[in-house]
């Protein structure tokens, strides 16, 4: 079956559902929101913390934010993509809000602003400890009621179509790569149909799934990343892996476990051991509100001195009410494990949480291919350089869909459908004692990538995990020439590759820069007593 769409995005969190918000409003083109699970399921929803923007013009200004951003990213956050989301922000807050997604504001109206680490002024608007959530129900009811969008869930993007579907030979150093669409699985008849647009939009979020640890769903496997690596798109700054600090140690709870989110550190949390005791005095002078990159290897040593599994994060000195009242749904999680945090300390462990890096774009969220664009946690924009500021990837996701829609909308009158794009071929077929294996190789894949690319790496390790996955595509690939592709497969093979492109970017990446930190190549110019790391 082949389907034509004026727009088709491939992915339904906050990046891709507002473009396509923004597109409808021609009231003339065909849109395909696609989703490989249901609308609600994207990551977006599992953001608690907030939406970073300059509002509070008393206290707080652009200038502010930018310093706050290239400081967190280490410096090599592209300027130009920084000033284009800080002053481009609150223009987007005041559309989410036109879309019907709700901020706390205090009793005299004004915004309820948190401060997070890294953030040198209060400018991170929430609702409640649910941020992400309500941003996603938002949008979710504005998809839904407009009669442009088609919204097609539980369909799984397999490949992005490009010249190389026509039999022309496509590397690297193609010059002018073309995206004509998307091969899609189709939930119902499990075959895979063809989709052709004018222009597509590659919105599919994260990687945490290829750690064995993540605050991320289980759906976060990277799929636009791979395809468009497969397609031989550029794709950049895949070593910055960003470990969340704090996440909630609970075991059993790996994909997603739960996130403690940043705010509480910001609202006065304290970082200790279980034991009590303090120690981030030992790593930075902002102690606990320092950037995420320094707190997650700071929990990470003292885990691996004291032999923890854990540290611990304390607000049982902050009024109980006002707690309850700002963490509603982090009390309640954690109340239903036996933690009262109004008394007891919550226990917390870094794991996998947020990709820097990514599919290359420019300031209008095109990639490298033509017609292909890429926005969210799955583009690299430039923005988070080598560590991403707390809440500035949801204001990054609307700017860029916003420069992305007036950008595609300028120049969609002049692509036309290509129709001579062939079936894909669904030979093959799937046994049980496969799928056995496929899952085996999930389980294997995050094993890999936590042992071997995590918070702290070395040489030794990256190449290990590098002949491990190497192994582990080998053996991929082959099965899935034999097979008729599901999702499960799908999946597994981007993680191999998303899994191959943080690692061999990390291995060449000769120094410890942002969130990439490696014992060969010690970081001297931080204030943290270098035998520490």
């Amino acid at each position: 079956m082949t389907e034509k769409y004026d727009f088709l995005i491939i992915g339904g969190g906050v990046a891709g559902m507002s473009f396509a918000l923004k597109v409808a409003r021609e009231q003339k083109y065909r849109i395909a929101l696609c989703c490989k699970t249901t609308l609600d399921e994207a990551n977006t929803a599992k953001a608690q913390g907030g939406i970073a923007s300059v509002t509070n013009l008393a206290v707080d200004d652009f200038d502010k934010h930018i310093h706050d951003t290239m400081v967190a990213g280490d410096w090599i956050s592209d300027p130009a993509a920084v000033e284009q989301v800080v002053r481009n922000a609150p223009a987007q807050i005041e559309e989410l809000i036109h879309w019907g997604v709700s901020f706390d504001k205090k009793e005299d109206g004004q915004f309820d602003l948190h401060r997070e680490g890294g953030h040198s002024e209060f400018r991170i608007l929430h609702h409640a400890d649910d941020t992400g959530a309500e941003i996603q129900r938002g949008l979710m009811e504005a998809v839904r009621h407009n009669p442009f969008i088609t919204v097609l869930e539980n369909h799984f993007a397999v490949e992005i179509i490009t010249q190389h579907h026509l039999g022309v030979r496509v590397t690297r150093r193609t010059p002018d790569i073309c995206c004509y669409g998307a091969y899609i699985l189709n939930p119902d008849t499990h075959k895979i149909d063809t989709y052709l647009s004018r222009v597509t939009v590659m919105a599919t979020g994260g990687t945490g799934a290829v750690y064995a640890t993540t605050t991320n769903p289980n759906i976060a496997t990277g799929d636009g990343i791979a395809m468009v690596y497969r397609a031989k798109g550029l794709v950049k700054d895949m070593e910055f892996v960003q470990f969340h600090p704090t996440a909630l140690f609970h075991p059993g709870e790996t994909h997603p476990a739960y996130l403690i989110t940043e705010a509480m550190r910001g609202y006065g949390g304290i970082l200790r051991l279980p034991n009590g005791e303090e120690f981030m005095q030992k790593y930075d002078e902002r102690l606990s509100l320092a950037p995420r990159d320094i707190v997650a290897r700071a929990i990470d040593n003292e885990m691996k001195i004291h032999g923890l599994d854990h540290v611990c994060l304390d607000v049982t000195h902050k009024d109980p009410e006002q707690t309850r009242h700002h963490f509603p749904n982090i009390y309640q999680k954690c109340l239903s494990i036996g933690i009262d945090i109004t008394r007891d300390y919550i226990p917390v462990a870094p794991c996998a949480h947020y990709m820097c890096g990514g599919i290359k774009v420019n300031l209008d969220g095109e990639s490298t291919i033509h017609r292909l664009y890429a926005l969210g946690e799955c583009s690299c924009t430039g923005l988070h350089g080598g560590n991403r500021l707390a809440s500035n990837s949801l204001i990054e996701a609307v700017v860029y869909a916003d420069a992305a829609a007036r950008h595609s909308l300028s120049v969609i009158e002049s692509y036309d459908f290509h129709d001579s794009i062939p079936d894909w071929n669904d030979e093959g077929t799937m046994t049980n004692e496969e799928k056995v294996l496929i899952s085996q190789d999930m389980r294997e894949v995050g094993q890999i990538m936590s042992t071997y690319v995590g918070i702290v790496r070395s040489n030794l390790r990256l190449r290990r995990a590098w002949e491990r996955l190497d192994l582990l595509y080998e053996e991929t690939e082959d099965l899935f020439k034999r097979v008729r592709p599901d999702k499960d497969i799908c999946e597994l093979r981007n993680m191999i590759n998303v899994g191959y492109l943080i690692t061999r970017q990390a291995i060449e990446r000769k120094e410890s820069r942002g969130l990439h930190y490696t014992i060969d190549y010690p970081r001297h110019s931080q204030s943290v007593p270098q035998e520490v790391w």
